[in-house]
C-alpha cells in the first residue's frame, strides 16, 4: 500500500469545535475523466472549508485478467503503475495552490470496500466519486450507487 502525505502536517483525529462543514473529504480516482473531475470539485471544496483532501486509487484485477489463461500480472502492474504516477503527478503541480493537506492511498480489492474502509479509517465526513462512464453498470450497479445506498456519509457523484 502506497501512502503520501502532501502539505501542512496530516492529523485527521483533530477535532474542533464550532467548526462548520467537511473536516475530511475523500475522493475515489481511478484516472478516468469522471473521477478526475470529481478529485477537482472536492478540492476546491477542501479549501474554502478548510479540509483534508483525501484521494484513494483501489486497484482491482480487471475482468480481462482474471479470465485470461495467460499470466497478466505485469500488464495489470503496468496499468495501476500508470494511474498511481498520473494522480501523483497532478497532486504536485497543483498541491502548492490548494494549500491544504492532501493525503493519497493506494489500495487493492474491490473498489467500493476499499473506499468503505479508507473512508472508516480517516474518518470522511463526504465522500466525492466520479460517475460511472460505463455501460455495465446498469447489470451490477455503479460504485456512486453502492455508496449511496451503504449511507455512511454524504455522498457526491460528479458527472
Amino acid at each position: 500500500m502506497l501512502v503520501e502525505d502532501y502539505g501542512p502536517e496530516w492529523a485527521p483525529g483533530r477535532f474542533e469545535l464550532g467548526t462548520d462543514g467537511a473536516r475530511a473529504i475523500l475522493v475515489g480516482v481511478d484516472g478516468s475523466r469522471t473521477s478526475l473531475r470529481a478529485a477537482a470539485f472536492a478540492a476546491g471544496l477542501a479549501r474554502r472549508q478548510s479540509s483534508w483532501l483525501v484521494l484513494v486509487y483501489v486497484a482491482a484485477t480487471p475482468v480481462w485478467a482474471a479470465m485470461s489463461p495467460a499470466p497478466t500480472g505485469n500488464a495489470v502492474q503496468l496499468i495501476i503503475d500508470g494511474v498511481v504516477d498520473d494522480v501523483r503527478g497532478l497532486i504536485q503541480d497543483r498541491q502548492v495552490e490548494l494549500g491544504v493537506p492532501i493525503r493519497f492511498l493506494v489500495r487493492a480489492g474491490d473498489p467500493f470496500d476499499g473506499i468503505r474502509r479508507t473512508a472508516a479509517e480517516v474518518r470522511a465526513d463526504l465522500v466525492a466519486v466520479g460517475a460511472s462512464e460505463s455501460a455495465g453498470h446498469r447489470l451490477i450497479g455503479s460504485l456512486a450507487g453502492r455508496l449511496v445506498r451503504a449511507g455512511q456519509w454524504p455522498v457526491i457523484v460528479v458527472p
